[in-house]
């Protein structure tokens, strides 16, 4: 089993910071690829970022130079580092894991099979 828990989340103004974490506890020890999601209203899920057993990672071209994702192995934990936020950041954001999958950008839901509940960012002006 592969459990996902959130947590980090709150209200800024714009250019603050938060840092996500989740902490991720696989039984399976499969997981390869590990990445942040978010969800605004109304609007399909995104990937934010997200790294792999490589580890590779790849980020959403409007987060570059702003987020910044990282792991904890010893601690099972994934980090989102967010900087300089902006109200367009403002989402329910996730926390996912999948196995290895070829093909396909990093960045697509569909690769990741275990999601975590969600927490919340709000950016306000």
């Amino acid at each position: 089993q592969v459990q996902l828990v959130e947590s980090g989340g709150g209200s800024v103004q714009t250019g603050g910071s938060l840092r996500l974490s989740c902490v991720i506890s696989d039984s399976t020890n499969t997981m390869y690829h590990l990445g942040w999601f978010r969800q605004a209203p109304v609007k399909e899920r995104a990937g934010v970022a997200v790294i792999d057993g490589r580890p590779l990672t790849t980020y959403l071209e409007s987060v570059k130079g702003r987020f910044t994702i990282s792991q904890d192995k010893v601690k099972n934990i994934l980090y989102l580092q967010m900087n300089d936020l902006q109200p367009a950041d403002t989402a329910m954001y996730y926390c996912a894991a999948g196995p290895y999958y070829f093909g396909g950008s990093p960045l697509s839901p569909g690769r990741y099979k275990y999601w975590g509940q969600g927490i919340q960012v709000t950016v306000s002006s």
